[in-house]
This record gives structure tokens, sequence and C-alpha cells, in this order.
């Protein structure tokens, strides 16, 4: 079983920045693609971002693109996102997930999850 938590969350003006931080609790931690999710109130969950188990290849929704970077530090167990240029449809609360040696952009190609961390970004 693994256990995913989320941190990093709160409140910030529109264009400032935020870091998420998720950590797994598992031992084999670099077999774990990972990804961020977010669901703004009254929306479906949708992608943000993901990295791979391997190569540490990275991936982005469009609407962050060029603002979001992820990162994984294996040695730590823990994957990040670092948030710049927020803007208000940012807002959302944010989930971390993990699929052991699989990967994808999709909600049902992840099986663990955390609790989510909430970002607000005001105008």
């Amino acid at each position: 079983q693994v256990q995913l938590v989320e941190s990093g969350g709160g409140l910030v003006q529109a264009g400032g920045s935020l870091r998420l931080s998720c950590a797994a609790s598992v031992r084999t931690f670099r077999s774990y693609a990972m990804g961020w999710f977010r669901q703004a109130p009254g929306k479906e969950r949708e992608f943000v971002s993901g990295i791979s188990w391997i190569g540490g290849t990275t991936y982005y929704t469009d609407s962050v693109k060029g603002r979001f970077t992820i990162s994984r530090d294996n040695a730590k167990n823990t994957v990040y996102l670092q948030m710049n240029s927020l803007k208000p449809e940012d807002t959302a609360v944010y989930y971390c997930a993990a699929v052991q040696l699989g990967s994808g952009s999709s909600e049902d190609d992840y099986n663990y999850w955390g609790q989510g961390t909430q970002v607000t970004v005001s105008s």
C-alpha cells in the first residue's frame, strides 16, 4: 500500500508562486510514475502534470505549460510541483497520484491518491 501526503497549498495572489510537495511512503519510489491532478469547485478532476518513473520525462496540460514544473527527488521519496505566475483559474484542490511502472494523464492510469491540498489564487 502506498500512502501519499501532499503539502504546500495555501492562499496566494495572482502572479505569485507556490511549491507543492507529495511525500510517498514506499520503498521503491523510483519505480512509480507520479502525477498531479486538480479539481476546481463544480468541475471534474483534471490532469495537471506527470513525471515518469524512469528517465524523468515530464508532461503538462497546456494551460500550465511554461508556468508549472514537476520534479522528483527519489532519495526523499518526494515529488514536487513548482507553480509560478499563478492565476485565479488555478484555484483548486491539488491531488498527488502514483502508479507503479506505469504512466499517463488519465485518472484511470493511477491507482494511489493523496488527500489533496487546497490552492487558492486571489485576483
